[in-house]
């Protein structure tokens, strides 16, 4: 009997043994199940800003063929604040940077239910006023650590879990560089041990940091790039907004990034520089990501440029080539996505992406190697009929189906799938086919604003936010959802959102190219004397005329105290609809909202009165509804530049001053004088003229 349980008791053994052998195989030698790789890691996580593998692409499996129409089953939304910083996921967790009021902050939210796990805060808010208002860059994930950088350019690490900071480095400080002009925005990207990002500094173009604890430990120098118009070579390559690249080359691993004016290669392992080849000179952003299929590299950028396909061919003397140049595809902010041999993207037709309407331009489908065009959707002006016949408002014609439009659109790969993610907050879901275009859904998810953040998806839900709120969508069947979730959803048309109102098209009647450029001298002046001679004069005689129909009715002493009062209405009305009308009428961009500006300083100045206790009650009111008039006026005129990316016109608000000395003596100087409204008229031009180029000094000077 003993024999025979011993003899058991090593068969369950061996057994045992056996089992244990076989799976430990199956887990560290063999190919895992279609079941098995379908749980792996990399299908549920989003941890970087293009997805598991830095490209675009999801590795999720049972993405839905098509939604209900009231849209895909929400799970949650929430209200989140300002920023332009992607979505990553984790676990159970998603993570992006936001900014309130309050600071800048990394939040950490429960993925199924959108409440805030942990948060972090890191700085004040960056520009919380300006166009571009909040963090730019997304959070990385890695082996328990949420690594972040800041539009300041502070690299930190945090405790995924509890959310505490590990380290921090400034990157300003510590290779003594400035950020780029609208903040850093490049992402970190981890690389093994390693933390790699671009600096742009003089002796650190790219950098790599100790993951653990933020130590140095290569920095990589580029040569300087080639100024093309004068075939001279700068003193530095400053970074710009694109996060590194990690490719492989017969077998090295490499990093490919962005400086302002170059495309630069380094070894990734030890920083060692690879290769360059200059772009352009001067000013230049680039935010869109290359695209790369060994050998082959495919780049595109803003302010029209188009594309062009590189060869890294790994010779000495040239390590890379120009395949072929085209204008076909101008990525700006949204980076292009590259499946079945196609490039899938938007083809920007404007100088620049708009924070304040929609951008014009067409979604294509191009062959990654000819750049042949396979297919095309939308015109490029992206109309749509509101009724008023304003034109270009930014949305589709009439003459399109609004179901043929894709727009300005964040790009995804899942399952054969385009996920998409316009501008205008509409989610789409499209067959990514090289053949034709086909819809095979569509819904709004966030109206009301430009949506410009990319999304994310981990484990079938989709997770994207705009300037106000954050939105979780279950992409997967939604019969399948009981199995997923314990509470219940809602669609996607109960989502709080407010309809999007191109009000450019309505209020500017040309927009200038770009932006952020200053006026030129030439526009200076020409605003100068459309405000001075078309409206301050051409109200002024408006107003005698009226003065003279009244005197008609009225003795003339009752009359002509009229004429000053008017004069300044017509002069606000003139300043507050001249951008949109002479704009329209001369098909080139007037500015002339300072007039308003100044019209409001001048009935302030006017209606104040010396502080006594002698005055009424008429004029106290009087007194304070022209100061309450000058501040709504500048806060209307801040708000609406803004919302209009009219950056530059901030200037006028600091002009004042200048014109005081003028306006006093308007109102002090020859009270009773016969001539005193030539004299109102004459100061009154000095003071315009002293609050205009007063102004226009402050902006030449600071730039």
């Amino acid at each position: 009997m003993k024999v025979l349980y011993v003899a058991r008791r090593s068969l369950v053994f061996m057994i045992l043994v056996f089992v244990f052998t076989i799976r430990f195989s199956n887990a560290h030698g063999q190919e895992p199940t279609d079941s098995e790789a379908s749980h792996r890691p990399t299908t549920s996580q989003w941890p970087t800003i293009r997805g598991p593998m830095l490209d675009g692409h999801s590795l999720e499996n049972g993405i839905a063929e098509n939604w209900p129409p009231e849209g895909p089953p929400v799970l949650w939304t929430r209200e989140l604040g300002q920023g332009y910083s992607a979505f990553i996921a984790w676990k159970d967790c998603v993570a992006t940077q936001t900014q309130n009021l309050g600071g800048q902050y990394v939040v950490c939210m429960f993925a199924d239910s959108g409440k805030t796990k942990w948060q972090y805060r890191y700085d004040w808010p960056y520009d919380p006023a300006g166009v571009y208002p909040g963090p730019r860059s997304t959070p990385t994930y890695d082996d328990g650590f949420v690594y972040f950088t800041s539009p300041s350019g502070m690299i930190g690490c945090l405790n995924a879990e509890l959310g505490n900071l590990v380290w921090s480095v400034e990157l300003e400080e510590t290779f003594r560089v400035k950020v780029p002009g609208f903040g850093y925005a490049c992402s970190p990207i981890v690389l093994g041990e390693k933390i790699i990002l671009p600096v742009g500094a003089r002796d650190a173009s790219l950098v790599a940091l100790d993951k653990r604890n933020g130590s140095i430990k290569w920095r990589a120098v580029s040569p300087p790039s080639i100024n093309h118009s004068s075939k001279s070579q700068t003193s530095e390559s400053q970074a710009s907004y694109c996060s590194v690249y990690p490719i492989s080359f017969q077998g090295r691993p490499c990093v490919v990034c962005y400086l302002q004016n170059a495309l630069v290669c380094h070894d990734s392992e030890t920083g060692v520089f690879l290769w360059q080849t200059n772009l352009s000179s001067g000013y230049d952003e680039h935010s869109a990501w290359p695209i790369y299929q060994e050998p082959y590299l495919w780049i595109s950028g803003a302010f029209q440029r188009g594309s062009e396909l590189l060869e890294i061919t790994g010779d000495t003397g040239q390590p890379i080539r120009t395949v072929r140049q085209s204008k076909l595809m101008s990525n700006d902010i949204f980076s292009s996505v590259l499946y079945d041999g196609a490039l899938f993207g938007f083809d920007l037709h404007e100088a620049q992406a708009k924070t304040h309407r929609t951008s014009r331009g067409i979604f294509r489908c191009i062959d990654f190697r000819t750049g042949q065009e396979l297919w095309s959707v939308g015109n490029g002006r992206m109309q749509r009929n509101t009724g008023n016949g304003s034109g270009d408002t930014g949305f589709p014609s009439s003459s399109e189906s609004l179901d043929n439009i894709v727009g300005h659109a964040t790009v995804l790969i899942a399952e054969g799938k385009l996920i998409l993610m316009n501008d205008l907050g509409e989610l789409i879901l499209a067959r990514a086919s090289r053949e034709r275009y086909e819809e095979l859904s569509r819904t709004a998810l966030l109206g009301g604003e430009i949506c410009w953040t990319q999304p994310a998806i981990s484990r079938l839900r989709l997770f994207v936010r705009n300037h106000s709120r954050a939105v979780c969508v279950y992409l997967g069947e939604p019969e399948s959802l009981a199995l997923h979730l314990k509470e219940k959803s809602i669609s996607a048309s109960k989502i709080p959102q407010s309809k999007y109102r191109d009000i450019a098209s309505v209020v500017l009647g040309i927009e200038p190219e770009y932006l952020f450029d200053l006026p030129s001298t030439e526009w200076l002046w020409r605003w100068y004397w459309v405000s001075l001679v078309g409206i301050f004069g051409g109200m002024g005689i408006l107003a005698l005329i009226i003065n003279l129909v009244l005197s008609m009715a009225k003795p003339a002493t009752v009359a002509m105290n009229h004429t000053v009062p008017v004069f300044w209405v017509l002069s606000y009305a003139g300043g507050a609809l001249g951008t949109t009308f002479l704009s329209s009428w001369m098909e080139e961009f007037f500015f002339t909202w300072h007039i308003c500006l100044y019209v409001a300083w001048q009935v302030a100045i006017s209606n104040m009165s010396e502080r006594s206790t002698k005055r009424s009650v008429k004029q106290r009111v009087q007194s304070a509804a022209a100061a309450i008039f000058l501040l709504l006026t500048c806060s209307i005129y801040f708000l609406l530049c803004r919302r209009l990316s009219l950056v530059f016109e901030w200037v006028f608000l600091c002009g004042f001053l200048a014109a005081l000395p003028f306006n006093l003596a308007a109102k002090h100087m020859w009270p009773n004088n016969r001539w005193r409204i030539v004299w109102q008229a004459v100061l009154t031009a000095f003071g315009f003229s002293a609050f205009y180029w007063s102004s226009a000094a402050i902006l030449i000077l600071r730039h």
